[in-house]
């Protein structure tokens, strides 16, 4: 099988179920910022990090594949006239966004209590946990204007949502373990 198709010479591209689109078409932006977030999270898991953080990373990037799965699919190729769905296309569930918060209230039983907003940054692996917090809430906007246009299963958006807290909180946790700064942004007076 060949890479390459040609059949995005002329700037479109294949929905899930066939239907083409723009490139630019907000619902291919949506799915391909969820992509990049997904690189960003196998960045994160690069780093030096403990077992349990690998294997909690490498499920958020098979959650991230479902997403995107999702976002590709043109919801009208989705269901049957009667209903019933024509693709078989992997979901969200309550569970996986249930075990990012109890992920994240683990961590948070481990850190300081937060009074003040901290700078992003104080070690490389710190920092990538910054960005890819900040690939995902732009993969939430995206996500969230496309639901405006055309409605798909919304716990997608919980989870994107509680995975930017999960990385934030990551963030925190990582600066803990790796001894890092973490300096508290103090808003000048004038």
């Amino acid at each position: 099988m060949k890479i390459y198709t040609k059949t995005g010479d002329k700037g479109t591209t294949s929905l899930f179920g066939g239907t083409r689109v723009p490139k630019h078409h907000i619902r291919i932006e949506s799915y391909g910022t969820v992509d990049e977030l997904n690189s960003h999270i196998g960045l994160l898991r690069d780093q030096d990090t403990d077992k349990q953080t690998k294997e909690f990373l490498t499920e958020i990037q098979d959650r991230l594949f479902t997403i995107g799965s999702v976002l590709a699919t043109d919801p009208e190729k989705a269901t049957l006239k009667n209903g019933k769905e024509r693709l078989n296309i992997p979901k969200i569930t309550e569970a996986d966004i249930e075990k990012l918060e109890k992920e994240i209230d683990r961590m948070n039983e481990e850190l300081p209590e937060m009074t003040h907003f901290v700078l992003p940054g104080g070690h490389q692996s710190v920092s990538f946990c910054h960005i890819a917090r900040c690939v995902c809430r732009r993969a939430e906007r995206l996500s969230s204007a496309l639901y405006d246009i055309e409605a798909f299963d919304d716990k997608v958006l919980v989870y994107l949502n509680r995975l930017s807290d999960y990385l934030f909180v990551l963030a925190r946790m990582l600066s803990k373990q790796l001894k890092a700064e973490e300096i508290q942004w103090i808003p000048k007076k004038s």
